[in-house]
């Protein structure tokens, strides 16, 4: 968009004027608490159901032996942290009915959560296993440790599964995370699906509590296929099946700012793709280099058949990349996903606050909420240069009768403090506050507005990083 028109490109449809009004596409499910409500039961019965298979396993005579407590307790450690790791892997799955409650953001919150409890279990349960064996054998640990890997089926593969846990795991601590391209921490995540395909397999063909029970088995064959069922249709087929079905291509890339561009798309049957203002999807750019990975990004606009365009800064390899893109690439699509739309608002009016390359979602849910909802937007970037789509938001905020403020320089001379956010937004205790942009940014200002008095379930965020 230019001085305040459509984003679609000049050699292809002639410029139309933004209008407050909702563009011809579906608006994405609403969030339904049941379903989450629901989902945790079902996880906390699996968990029942698992401890009780391995309890319920162990005779008298194996606790009685030697080693036999030891060797119990590790059973339960591997098979507990095991099935946090389903769990885990459940969480990040993009299923949609957990996708549009929760939001991918806390979903992977809750996965970043569950992973010290899986892998400390997984690493008691090696521990354990191997103290436990070798009192039974009457050995030292290093010698029982090597009879493990060279006699039992399966521990060696189960052994490289653990590894590649254990690496998967070190890659996602916070000051490990930071120092990592998201394409070297995605790639390195991909072992984790393998770590847990290899794992597989040592444990039903060894595990105790199978001995003699093919029930039990059977019930943890069922939770192991599911999760890989759930894997394979939502984060492989679904998303094959939505490119193939909306057929989208690159028609044009421009600079918006410094390292920022938009890249537009057309494609097929948009206005049946329901999407809302504030989500995002994942791109596969299908062109030498790039087709392999998916990169999050939001929609800058709501959808305007047949176009759809995304805004992206050139953070990483990709995303850098993404400047060089030729008209007529074809683009593959995960999504959409996210909860930082209108149907988390509470209130009838908003506060918006965007920093940098922020603002996409922001100006994306800014065109999508209802015309009588009253809106104060704030955007923040280091120099006038760096306000992305700055006609485009003026244009919008002005159409709605809205306030617009712009706060240009460093984050170290100009402090979004309480005292700053209050002179800005006076009444944001009465507002529903929707937040995107920098890890720092959003924590600031979250911080300021509960200081204001404004209610966490108020409080929105979309925090650029992973």
């Amino acid at each position: 968009m230019r001085g305040g028109q459509v984003y679609e490109p000049d050699r292809i449809r002639a410029e139309r004027s933004v209008r407050t009004s909702r563009v011809p596409t579906r608006p994405a499910p609403a969030p339904r608490p049941i379903i989450v409500d629901a989902s945790a039961a079902l996880a906390g019965l699996g968990l029942g159901a698992v401890l009780a298979a391995v309890i319920l396993g162990e005779s008298r005579g194996s606790l009685a032996a030697p080693g036999g407590l030891i060797s119990a307790a590790g059973r339960l450690a591997g098979f507990t942290g095991t099935y946090l790791m389903l769990i885990m892997v459940v969480l990040i799955a993009r299923l949609p009915w957990l996708e549009s409650s929760v939001g991918q953001d806390r979903l992977v919150r809750w996965h970043r959560q569950l992973a010290p409890w899986a892998i400390g279990l997984i690493t008691a349960h090696v521990v354990l296993i191997t103290v436990g064996y070798a009192r039974a054998s009457n050995t030292g640990v290093p010698r029982e440790l090597w009879v493990l890997l060279t006699s039992y089926r399966d521990m060696l593969a189960a052994t490289v599964g653990f590894g590649l846990l254990i690496m998967a795991g070190i890659s996602s601590y916070r000051h490990v995370r930071r120092r990592l391209q998201y394409e070297t921490w995605w790639v390195i995540h991909l072992y984790l699906y393998l770590g847990l395909a290899m794992a597989f397999g040592h444990q039903i063909f060894t595990g105790i509590p199978f001995i003699g029970h093919p029930l039990v088995r059977a019930l943890w064959i069922v939770i192991w296929a599911a999760t890989a069922g759930m894997v394979v249709v939502f984060r492989v087929a679904q998303p094959v099946w939505r490119s193939l079905r909306h057929r989208l291509q690159v028609v044009e890339v421009r600079q918006e700012a410094p390292g920022v561009v938009s890249v537009v798309c057309r494609g097929r049957h948009l206005d049946r793709l329901a999407v809302s203002g504030g989500q995002f999807f994942h791109w596969h750019f299908l062109t030498r280099g790039m087709w392999w990975q998916g990169h999050p990004y939001s929609m800058s606009a709501l959808p305007r058949p047949p176009y759809i365009r995304v805004t992206i800064k050139g953070l990483g390899d990709q995303s850098r990349a993404a400047a060089t893109l030729r008209p007529g690439t074809w683009v593959a699509i995960e999504g959409p996903y996210g909860t930082f739309t209108d149907h988390a608002r509470l209130r009838e009016g908003v506060a918006l606050f965007a920093a940098g390359v922020g603002i996409t979602p922001v100006r994306a849910l800014l065109e999508d909420l209802p015309a009588g909802v009253d809106v104060v937007v704030v955007v923040r970037a280091s120099t006038p240069a760096d306000l992305v789509h700055r006609d485009e938001v003026a244009t919008l905020v002005r159409q709605r009768r809205g306030r617009l403020q712009e706060i240009v320089g460093s984050r170290h001379k100009v402090r979004l403090n309480a005292r700053t956010v209050r002179s800005l937004v006076p009444d944001i205790a009465y507002r529903d506050v929707y937040i995107c942009g920098p890890e720092g940014f959003s924590a600031e200002i979250a911080a300021a507005a509960r200081h204001l008095g404004t209610d966490a379930e108020q409080i929105h965020t979309e925090t650029f990083g992973f």
